[in-house]
């Protein structure tokens, strides 16, 4: 192979195309800011992606059902650690109350 005549540089010419064409694509489908041929970024508007907005949305609704869920836990398990932890007769004297 000769490295002195113009197709290896037509070569080294597309090889960096495509990698510029694979890298954006990779960062645009991952929603990161593009890179345009000089190296400056363009970002993306918010408009650009509507189903990521929907999927913000019933995350962040997801969210706050399990943290929901996880205060009520969370106020059990320290119901359940005063039972363990309180003394045998204090306990019985409770139930007994609510008898």
């Amino acid at each position: 192979m000769s490295f002195a005549g113009p197709n290896f540089v037509i070569a080294i010419v597309a090889l960096m195309t495509v990698g510029w064409l694979i890298n954006n694509w990779i960062r645009a489908k991952h929603g990161y800011p593009l890179e345009d041929e000089w190296g400056g970024k363009t970002a993306l508007t918010d408009g650009d992606y509507p189903e990521a907005e929907r999927k913000i949305m019933l995350l962040s609704n997801e969210n706050e059902t399990l943290n929901g869920k996880v205060g009520r836990l969370e106020e059990r398990v320290a119901v359940l650690e005063r039972i363990v932890t309180d003394k045998a007769g204090r306990l019985s004297e409770e139930i007994e109350k609510l008898r």
